[in-house]
């Protein structure tokens, strides 16, 4: 599945990629973008790209990158069935930290179909935003559609968000504006007056 849309300026027709949706403002996750996809990827004005596969990028996907100033994240994970590769939780971790900073966004995330690696790291990160778990299982196989993998399920539900969220806090997330909705990251340390000692009155 993918969206069509018509350029009014120009009549261009823009393609998304297979499986696009958007995860929330400012994230997006579809399989692997095509160079027909590419000016559908323009509109979006991306900051970044995680890409969850183990091979390298295309050399045409890198040209269109670095013309458009856009910082690829690459977390090589085995999307093997036979047999089963199991997902790495520190691997999916660290893809985390990159997604939960705002400083990265807007940010999309694929994989090859943008089904079982991509949904298991949108179902990470819900659990990071406190989703209930029955919400989080239920948009994976939203999106996986037929070929849902129970390990996947097991995988999220399993996951233990508690180290991210210690490395989080020292972070603000502060918003500025509605609609398109700047974002700033402050580090704690940045913004938080440090009071130097007063000696005591006797």
């Amino acid at each position: 599945m993918c969206l069509i849309m018509e350029d009014d300026d120009d009549g261009v027709v823009l393609v998304s990629p297979s499986n696009f949706s958007m995860v929330e403002d400012g994230i997006y996750r579809s399989g692997f973008p095509q160079p027909e996809n590419f000016g559908f990827l323009k509109t979006l004005n991306l900051r970044s790209i995680i890409y969850l596969c183990p091979e390298p990028y295309p050399e045409e996907n890198l040209k269109f990158l670095e013309a458009n100033n856009i910082k690829l994240f690459q977390f090589g994970i085995e999307g093997k069935t036979d047999p089963p590769t199991p997902m790495p939780k520190d691997t999916v971790l660290d893809a985390l930290k990159v997604l939960v900073d705002v400083r990265n966004h807007p940010i999309l995330i694929h994989c090859k179909r943008g089904k079982h690696r991509t949904g298991c790291l949108v179902g990470c990160l819900r659990k990071v935003q406190s989703w209930c778990l029955s919400s989080v299982l239920e948009e994976y196989q939203k999106n996986a559609g037929l070929k849902w993998r129970q390990r996947d399920l097991k995988f999220i539900e399993t996951f233990d968000i508690v180290s991210l969220r210690q490395c989080l806090l020292s972070i603000m997330y502060r918003y500025h504006g509605y609609g398109f909705k700047r974002r700033r990251l402050l580090n704690e340390e940045e913004n938080v007056q440090k009071l130097k000692p007063q000696a005591a009155k006797v």
